[in-house]
């Protein structure tokens, strides 16, 4: 796997797993705490950079492994399908 395709492998699960990752522990304010022109449904804490920080560690976790099936070649992409 070449670096391009490295980083671009890693963007795609980063976004996805994060993506997964942001409802956790999500609490609604509450409907006195509302202030002018705020969402009811906002997030009294999103802890948008802890949420981000395991994003990148399971991330990484899951492009390790992708990276260690394709450079094993379990999986190829070089040669073509026969039937």
């Amino acid at each position: 796997m070449g670096l391009a395709s490295g980083a671009a492998v890693f963007l795609v699960v980063w976004w996805l797993v994060l993506f997964m990752v942001l409802p956790w522990g999500i609490r609604p304010i509450d409907a006195e705490d509302v202030a002018k022109g705020q969402a009811p449904s906002a997030p009294r804490k999103p802890r948008i950079v802890t949420k981000m920080a395991i994003t990148t560690v399971i991330a990484s976790v899951i492009w390790g492994i992708v990276y260690l099936v394709i450079e094993a070649e379990l999986v190829t992409f070089h040669e073509p399908l026969t039937f």
